[in-house]
Formats: C-alpha cells, sequence, structure tokens
C-alpha cells in the first residue's frame, strides 16, 4: 500500500539531483573501465575495436542498472526517487483503470471517488516535487470540483493511502 508523504519540493528535487548524479557518474566510470578492459584483453593494436567498446558500456549499463535495483534501491540517498518512482508507478495503476474510475465516480461509487481523489492529491504532489506548476493549473478546477463532491456526500477527502481494493473493486464494477 503507497502512502503520499509531504515532502519539500525543492529539497526533494536536490536529493534527487545528487543520486542521479552518483548513479551516472557510476555508469560512467563502469562502461569506460568495461570497454578498457574488453579492448585489453580482446582487442587489436591499431585495429577496429568498436564492437568491444560498444560491448563494455552496454555491460556497464547493465551492470549500473543491477547495482540500482540490488544495491543502491535501498541506500538512505536514494530514498527520494524511490519515493518519487514509487508515486509515479501508483498513479500509473490509476491511470490504467481511469475509464473505470470515471465511470464509477459517475454512479457515486465509494471505491472509484476515493480512488479519484487520491490520484489528485498524488497528481498534485508529483507536479509539486517536478516544479511543473503549469499542468498543475489546468487541473485545478477538475480537483475542486471532486473534493466539493466528496464533502457534499460526507466522504473523508483526506485520500493518502492507495489502497489496491479499491483498484479491484473499481475493476469489478466496469467489467
Amino acid at each position: 500500500m503507497f502512502e503520499i508523504k509531504q515532502l519539500n519540493p525543492e529539497t526533494y528535487r536536490q536529493q534527487t539531483r545528487r543520486s542521479t548524479l552518483i548513479i551516472v557518474v557510476v555508469f560512467a566510470l563502469l562502461a569506460m573501465l568495461l570497454a578498457s578492459v574488453a579492448v585489453l584483453l580482446f582487442g587489436e593494436a591499431g585495429g577496429d575495436n568498436f564492437r568491444l567498446n560498444m560491448g563494455g558500456v552496454i555491460a556497464g549499463l547493465l551492470l549500473t542498472g543491477a547495482l540500482v535495483r540490488l544495491q543502491f534501491w535501498s541506500q538512505p540517498w536514494m530514498a527520494p526517487a524511490v519515493y518519487g518512482w514509487q508515486l509515479k508507478r501508483s498513479l500509473m495503476s490509476v491511470t490504467n483503470v481511469m475509464h473505470h474510475v470515471t465511470a464509477g465516480v459517475e454512479a457515486r461509487d465509494p471505491a472509484a471517488m476515493k480512488l479519484l481523489r487520491f490520484y489528485h492529491l498524488g497528481l498534485t504532489q508529483m507536479h509539486q516535487l517536478d516544479g511543473n506548476s503549469s499542468a498543475l493549473s489546468q487541473m485545478v478546477r477538475e480537483i475542486n470540483q471532486h473534493r466539493e463532491h466528496m464533502e457534499a456526500l460526507h466522504m473523508d477527502t483526506d485520500q493518502y493511502r492507495l489502497d489496491p481494493a479499491w483498484l479491484e473493486a473499481v475493476k469489478k464494477a466496469g467489467a
């Protein structure tokens, strides 16, 4: 179950830039090292070693991906980037069933209404964290209307957790 956390957008961007820089440096070092070792071991002096260099770069990319997923992912310096990835993944899980969500909201289905509210809160945070206020300003009216609709039905508008049961209920109701 994913939960939206309150984060400072400036701090978030600073921390994700730092983790991105670390990963880029690790990739560059691994790619250069592996390409050099491949040429040293299998290359021809004065020959065309493009394939060996490319193989080293690809191996560096694969090794970097494995390091990120298996080693770096749980490190504290990666936490903001991991949170951003989880937020976007959670929003995508709602986007994938949005046609069911929309139909459910029109039918006043509580699960669909909560799911859309979570989606709006998550999307708002994503745009704030990414510093994309123009995309957010286009949705303010829709977000406010849905919140007011939930309030009129005496529903809790603080939907900061994505409950997988809501996704299943909305899918079943739309099937």
